[in-house]
């Protein structure tokens, strides 16, 4: 009997203590299941205590139907976008204001000094595969169905604070001799110091010497043809422009492409130039100063390069004119042959002018050297020691 009893009382007391840990393990998993994130929450709103990320700033370069060149600054915040733009020509201001949905679909309103509404850019904003933006669309006026075609790139512009880059022309026509120039070059706005108002002196020198050289060539001209019985009746012109390679607080990268006409000549000529510059100690820089010292940098240039032109060329089949002696002799490990090469996010990027790898009717060819390729013998301390990883 007092077996049964106390066989009664345990198994009691087994049912009560099982419940009791129930009863007390609810409230825990209740806790857990709350703390988990809800998945009807947007994926653009960052969870308390988590990071937001910041507004980008982008920099611009187009221009609105086929004349107007102009520049942009936008500052996109989630899906808000402010900032200006101005006319190259002008070099005034201009207030934006807009928004660009989840599609890419972008409007920018503009506003005059007074605030009054100007025009509005309507567009496709568009990632491309290197990340950069590329925005094409129409402006019009404020009610008016008159569109305008306008296309804008992202250059790699990557300044803090307030310093900008801005494009400076010289512009001029003559009718005896008859010519005319049309140039542009960067200046560096909003930043003071030394290596900035250096790099804006070379700048704007590499071109004026451009343009004084090509003017001496005219004057030169005329007296050659005042002689002459019969005077072409076309006109010379000498253009030149520039790309940005990347643009940072203490490196920047140019390069210009030249070009002109000589009237009476077979066709037009080009090449280009560069100013690879650096910031931080006011001076350009040399191929070599990327490199370790003591670094065979040409021999490994050289051969990247080279195979890469080939592999160019076997791509394009029978269009091709590229040849393996014209590029053996343009690409090798001679520093002649690597004057144009400027800086970028991605590599090393080298420029062959028409006839040096091939010849004029295939123009210019282009190789971009991965900084993976080349990591071994990049100076640690140098300018591209960031972009090795």
């Amino acid at each position: 009997m007092r077996t049964k009893i106390l066989l009664t009382a345990l198994l009691v007391g087994l049912v009560l203590w099982t419940v009791g840990c129930r009863q007390s393990s609810a409230p825990q998993q209740a806790v857990a299941t709350a703390a988990e994130p809800s998945p009807a929450q947007p994926e653009s709103q960052a969870p308390d205590g988590g990071e937001i990320r910041p507004a980008e700033v982008r920099f611009f370069k187009g221009s609105i139907g086929s004349a107007l060149g102009l520049q942009m600054k936008l500052i996109r915040d989630r899906e808000t976008v402010t900032g200006n733009y101005f006319y190259e020509k002008v070099g005034t201001r201009i207030e934006l204001k807009g928004s660009v949905d989840k599609d890419g679909n972008l409007v920018l309103e503009e506003f005059d000094q007074s605030g009054k509404s100007t025009g509005v850019f309507k567009g496709i904003w568009k990632t491309d595969e290197s990340g950069h933006v590329n925005i094409v669309g129409n402006w019009s006026k404020p009610n008016s169905q008159k569109l305008t075609a306008f296309s804008l790139h992202q250059e790699p512009v990557e300044f803090t604070g307030t310093t900008e880059i801005v494009a400076k022309q010289i512009k001029e026509k003559s009718k005896t001799p008859k010519y005319e120039i049309d140039a542009e070059y960067p200046q560096i706005t909003g930043a003071a110091g030394g290596g900035f108002d250096k790099f804006n002196q070379a700048s704007r020198s590499l071109v004026a010497r451009r343009v004084a050289q090509f003017k001496k060539d005219m004057a030169d001209k005329v007296a050659e043809e005042a002689s002459e019985t019969e005077i072409p009746e076309l006109g010379s012109d000498l253009g030149v422009g520039y790309s940005i390679g990347i643009a940072r607080d203490d490196l920047i990268s140019v390069e210009f492409d030249i070009g002109g006409y000589y009237a009476g000549a077979a066709h037009p000529n080009s090449y280009t130039e560069v100013l690879n510059f650096d910031l931080k100690n006011g001076k350009a820089l040399r191929l070599a100063d990327l490199f370790k010292p003591g670094a065979k940098y040409l021999q490994l240039v050289s051969t990247y390069s080279i195979n890469d032109l080939k592999a160019q060329a076997k791509s394009k089949g029978p269009d091709s004119m590229l040849s393996d002696d014209t590029i053996r002799s343009g690409a090798g490990p001679d520093p002649k042959n690597f004057k144009s090469w400027t800086i970028t996010p991605k590599g090393l990027s080298l420029t062959f002018d028409a006839y040096q790898v091939a010849p004029y009717a295939a123009g210019p060819q282009n190789v971009l050297i991965p900084y993976s390729a080349l990591k071994d013998i990049i100076r640690s301390d140098g300018p591209l020691a960031g972009f090795v990883k």
